[in-house]
């Protein structure tokens, strides 16, 4: 019974961390210059993401925290796959506007930029 209540608590627990907002007073969506993840992929992964896909325990195994977890996810097409899919979007809430997609596809395509 211990063991039960130890894992609806750690469930209930992590639920609950998805809930948080970060919010980060930059502007993604007016890029100044061209994309890297410091200037704007950062930031919309801070606001959008992190938030259940950081800590000991991230969502999916999935810590989206720094730059080459990031593109390294990116690179899979996981991340670009999940951030424009309507049925099953991420964040789970609903699919983040369309210039902050773009920008995600654009760093890619632009061969992942840090700077």
């Amino acid at each position: 019974m211990k063991n039960y209540m130890l894992i609806v608590g750690m469930i209930l627990a992590s639920m609950m961390a998805c809930t948080k907002a970060v919010i980060i007073e930059t502007d993604p969506t007016d890029p100044d210059g061209p994309i890297s993840y410091t200037n704007h992929i950062q930031t919309i992964m801070l606001n959008n993401c992190v938030t259940c896909h950081s800590g000991a325990l991230p969502a999916a195994g999935l810590d989206l925290t720094n730059y080459q977890n990031v593109r390294s996810a990116s690179e899979s097409g996981n991340l670009l796959h999940r951030v424009e899919d309507g049925v099953n979007p991420m964040p789970p809430a609903g699919l983040i506007s369309s210039d902050l997609r773009s920008q995600i596809a654009q760093w890619a395509q632009e061969g992942f930029p840090e700077n």
